[in-house]
């Protein structure tokens, strides 16, 4: 009798398990439009805590902004105090900066202040400050999916920066052996924006394979940076989160940062 009741009892755990799904992360709504998460990573890593945390922002209730030292020659400042300054209730690096620590690796641009006028061969463009409703509030441009030429034409503000997820949702980074904390800024498949933050160091690879099995719908995304300088900050309706980054392979090989770093570039949100 135990003989034959035990392949039924195999089915019908295959059934079972067959038809489980993974339950749904909870958003924590701060605010109309304004969504929190920290995700556990499927991958854990040898350092800190390996959570994900996810600000989801409804582009149509939040005004961003790109803020730059470099326009009023002001002082590098921490993502915390940018916030503070500029009134600001989330913010998060702009992306990687030159030696002269001010001017953006790649294309910069913010109305008529333009940090960076050089256009290189990275494929993503963060857009944002639209100047006509023919276009989103704000959206990644990938650059082999869409026309740059035409969409330059259509926002006010724009950072360049390197290409992680494409239009079709393929990973773009090469494997290495290289692993830092990290922010990121991401669209969801609702045209939502994205602002994440790992602590925990991956190779960036391994990190968008991540992020590809995260219940978030993501879409495409670019990367910011790394290190002990990646930050995020969100001060809103009494959630406060401050979050920077330690790890870099070859520059800060512990998890001993203790403060935000400061930052001469950044995406700020407020309220509409």
């Amino acid at each position: 009798m135990q003989r034959k009741l035990y392949p039924i009892f195999i089915l019908t755990a295959l059934l079972f398990f067959s038809n489980w799904k993974r339950p749904e992360q909870t958003w924590k709504e701060i605010d109309k439009g304004l969504f929190y998460s920290e995700f556990n990573s499927p991958v854990k890593s040898a350092f800190s805590d390996s959570k994900i945390s996810i600000l989801k922002i409804e582009p149509a209730y939040y005004k961003f902004s790109l803020v730059s030292a470099k326009e009023k020659n002001e002082s590098a400042k921490t993502a915390k105090e940018w916030a503070t300054d500029k009134k600001l209730i989330a913010v998060i690096n702009a992306g990687m900066f030159l030696e002269d620590g001010k001017t953006n690796t790649g294309f910069m641009k913010n109305f008529n202040f333009i940090n960076n006028s050089k256009l290189n061969s990275d494929n993503t463009i963060t857009a944002f400050n639209r100047k006509d409703t023919t276009v989103p509030f704000a959206q990644i441009i990938d650059r082999e999916c869409q026309s740059w030429d035409s969409l330059k034409e259509k926002y006010n503000s724009f950072t360049q920066g390197i290409r992680m997820i494409d239009c079709k949702q393929k990973n773009k980074w090469a494997q290495q052996d290289k692993k830092w904390s990290m922010v990121i800024i991401g669209k969801d498949k609702k045209g939502n924006m994205l602002f994440i933050f790992s602590r925990s160091p991956y190779t960036v690879h391994d990190f968008i394979d991540i992020l590809l099995k995260l219940p978030i719908e993501i879409y495409n995304a670019q990367y910011l940076e790394g290190g002990p300088e990646a930050s995020f900050y969100l001060d809103c309706k009494g959630t406060q989160v401050e979050k920077f980054g330690s790890y870099e392979t070859g520059f800060n090989e512990n998890d001993d940062n203790k403060q935000f770093w400061k930052i001469p570039n950044v995406i700020g949100i407020s309220k509409k």
